[in-house]
């Protein structure tokens, strides 16, 4: 089912009694990039998908966007659909989405899986970085940024044995209206720490990787996982920083595995 929540396009897949996963995705994607999961996972669990503001179908507006706004988001579309103790589930930026929100209300979840993200704000090479690629989409096109950019997330080895796969993810990347993907990068170094907020994670928590992840490596992410109690932490072969759009069948068995070792 598609719903309009605030501004945001909504895909409600699944049973309404079933235990709900969000599922929130990276930059600059789009609810796609969860094909493959909900299309497992909808038989046993009621799966929701969104476009974060900006990108894909849902709003744009302005640009000017935050991380506060992202999470004000979200929480208006688990009050929309009433989910009860949803399983949130946040890559990349997705990841920091989560983060914040469940630093800012864990009481509203039931669980937390962060797939190749970080706790880190930005620090000033970052900010940089951002600044550098905002500059690069007003002068040269967002289609340069998402060449130049978005391959890089990929395994070294995907570009070649998964051709057609890449090309149709730089080609969607494309389809992005260039405000919202500006905006998103505002967004990201609007956002602030939250390591500190780790150790005070009570809720089941998966943590995965991708093995040939460059942006967010294995070790890093067991860093991060080691810092929350009780948390599984878990490596997806063959892939990079997608995971779950790289190696979909080793992804969908971890998240299966994690979702029925803690809620049946």
């Amino acid at each position: 089912m598609r719903k309009v929540i605030n501004s945001l396009v909504v895909e409600d897949t699944g049973n309404k009694k079933d235990q709900s996963i969000i599922f929130v995705h990276g930059f600059p994607f789009g609810k796609w990039m969860w094909d493959k999961q909900v299309k497992v996972l909808q038989k046993k669990y009621r799966c929701i998908t969104y476009d974060i503001r900006g990108l894909g179908e849902s709003y744009v507006g302005d640009g000017q966007y935050t991380m506060e706004a992202f999470v004000y988001d979200l929480f208006s579309i688990i009050d929309e659909l009433k989910l009860v103790k949803p399983v949130l589930c946040g890559l990349s930026m997705g990841g920091y989405i989560a983060l914040r929100a469940v630093e800012k209300d864990q009481n509203k979840f039931g669980g937390l899986i962060l797939c190749n993200t970080k706790a880190d704000a930005d620090d000033d090479n970052g900010k940089l970085v951002r600044a550098v690629n905002i500059n690069k989409i007003n002068t040269e096109g967002l289609g340069k940024f998402v060449d130049g950019s978005v391959i890089f997330l990929f395994a070294e080895e995907t570009p070649k044995e998964k051709k057609k796969l890449v090309n149709e993810v730089l080609e969607r990347c494309k389809q992005n209206n260039p405000i919202g993907v500006k905006g998103g990068q505002i967004a990201m170094i609007s956002r602030t720490d939250t390591n500190r907020f780790l150790k005070k994670i009570k809720i089941p928590t998966l943590v995965i990787a991708g093995s040939f992840d460059k942006l967010t490596p294995p070790v890093k992410m067991r860093d991060m996982a080691a810092k929350i109690k009780n948390s599984d932490f878990a490596i997806v072969p063959r892939a990079g920083h997608l995971t779950p759009v790289e190696n979909p069948g080793g992804f969908n068995d971890l998240l299966a595995g994690f979702m029925k070792k803690n809620f049946g």
